[in-house]
């Protein structure tokens, strides 16, 4: 088993023919390797523990150094809310994803030839299955907490409703637990603006130049969304971008149209359009509480997960009535949960953002969650002693 102080990237087989992962579908997979990135030391008892799940276009490496930066350096690092010198902190890049976890784009072992299409479709609980083998993987069977914005808090909150026993607090920001019809219309537009592409190819795009005018589009629509009118107001208004005058031409004349190219063209460099499918349709499929047992587990449990849902006000990508949703099922199911709405300009963005009362509200939490923790150990070692 690899050394759990390293920040490295590593790499580990979970799943092989003789031991497959059973998908939430009915389908199977018989090679799963994960790519995954830890900070920080375990400590003896793994009492100390925190995972990190990952948005939809993420990856594991969550924070780093100024020459490699993560992508959520505000809340994961020194001295952070997630603090990589107290916490033994882990962030896996998802199943279906292009950074080193097996996907769509990866070898089918039994072809030879990248899955494309023939991938088998994704849920969120898949998701979890594979992060719950990784933590045991990594020698732990509880969960400090479990942490994630966007489509990281849903697999934050699937785990906890799969299996308490293994996440002592959740933190879901921005996230939901189901998509509306108009989210699901983002997505599908997105989709089709990258399966349309002639480049697409049916999913079989691998030695060609692949869906880039498609995907880009997808990227550039989905950032309209991540963002709140105001910010963008503030961040573009009606600026020229390089002219004091419109060109009266179809290219770009406004800062936010720049704005948007430079994103698309951006994303193309490090995301592959097949994930982008599979990710984002996990998303449309997401719906934790639709089944009427989807809580008992917790309730049931003797030390059920504790919660803290976090939205922001100008998020209308996922609005707080989406964090209300989770709040009342929970506390219809009698389960401990913290609920905070964050007065923040940026939208559905503001997750990733340095936000002193959003970030103040999490770092409270995991204190909490670590001094119970001490407090437990302390206590067990005394009735050893006694």
């Amino acid at each position: 088993m690899p050394s759990p102080s390293t920040a490295a990237p590593q790499r580990v087989v979970l799943f092989t023919d003789d031991d497959p992962l059973l998908l939430d579908g009915g389908g199977r997979l018989d090679h799963v390797e994960v790519a995954y990135e830890t900070w920080g030391t375990l400590a003896p008892d793994a009492s100390n523990a925190v995972f990190v799940c990952h948005a939809l276009t993420g990856d594991a490496h969550a924070t780093g150094t100024p020459e490699a930066p993560g992508w959520w350096e505000t809340m994961v690092g020194p001295g952070r809310p997630v603090d990589t010198e107290r916490f033994f902190v882990i962030c896996p890049n998802l199943l279906g994803g292009c950074r080193g976890t097996t996907g769509p784009a990866s070898v089918d072992p039994a072809t030879g030839s990248p899955y494309g299409l023939d991938f088998p479709l994704l849920t969120v609980r898949d998701f979890v299955t594979v992060h719950r083998r990784l933590a045991r993987h990594l020698g732990i069977d509880r969960m400090l907490a479990v942490v994630g914005g966007s489509l990281g808090g849903m697999q934050a909150l699937q785990w906890a409703l799969d299996a308490p026993e293994e996440v002592a607090r959740a933190v879901v920001v921005a996230g939901s637990s189901r998509l509306s019809a108009q989210n699901i219309a983002f997505s599908a537009v997105a989709r089709s603006a990258i399966m349309r592409d002639p480049g697409f190819a049916d999913g079989r795009y691998a030695e060609g130049d692949g869906p880039r005018t498609g995907l880009a589009i997808a990227r550039m629509m989905a950032h309209i969304t991540y963002l709140s009118e105001q910010a963008m107001a503030e961040k573009f208004g009606r600026r020229f971008q390089d002219a004091d005058e419109p060109r009266h031409r179809f290219g770009v004349d406004f800062a936010v149209e720049s704005y948007l190219e430079h994103q698309g063209q951006t994303f193309l460099d490090r995301f592959d359009a097949l994930s982008y499918l599979y990710l984002s349709r996990s998303l449309d499929y997401f719906d934790c509480f639709a089944e009427p047992d989807a809580t008992d587990a917790l309730t049931a449990a003797d030390d059920p997960t504790r919660f803290l849902v976090v939205s922001f006000d100008s998020d209308w990508r996922f609005a707080t009535s989406h964090s209300r949703r989770i709040v009342r099922e929970l506390e219809r199911a009698r389960v401990p949960v913290s609920f905070r709405e964050v007065s923040a300009p940026h939208g559905h963005d503001s997750f990733l953002l340095d936000d002193d009362d959003y970030l103040g509200t999490v770092a409270a939490f995991l204190d909490q969650a670590a001094e119970q923790a001490a407090g437990q150990a302390g206590g067990k070692g005394a009735g050893r002693a006694s």
